[in-house]
């Protein structure tokens, strides 16, 4: 599986497979199993859906650090890319820890979709 570079991409291949609801239905059991306040609607614009997951990994960072972190291993980012980013801006770092989690939760549906 060749993994999306943007997010736009990431989106684009999402629609083109009639998956991207199912993405955002595990996003959404995801968080909630993580137990973090965030349901997404499934019909959430693409926009929408990136700018509400950056704004809460912002906070969760700011905020509970310890929930951002279980949030990470419940998804399974793989820790290596989160450890390989700047954490120098705070904005910048959650903006690219939203696109790892949506990459990882794009993995699962992709596979789940496979087999």
């Amino acid at each position: 599986m060749q993994l999306p570079t943007t997010f736009e991409d990431l989106v684009n291949e999402a629609n083109q497979l009639n998956l991207y609801k199912n993405l955002v239905l595990q996003l959404n059991k995801d968080f909630k199993f993580a137990n973090v306040d965030l349901d997404f609607h499934e019909d959430i614009l693409p926009t929408s859906l990136k700018l509400m997951l950056h704004e809460t990994i912002y906070k969760l960072i700011q905020e509970k650090f310890a929930d951002y972190l279980n949030l990470l291993y419940i998804i399974d980012v793989p820790e290596n890319k989160v450890k390989a980013l700047n954490g120098d801006d705070t904005l910048k770092l959650s903006e690219e820890v939203s696109f790892l989690i949506l990459k990882r939760e794009w993995q699962k549906v992709w596979f789940r979709n496979k087999t």
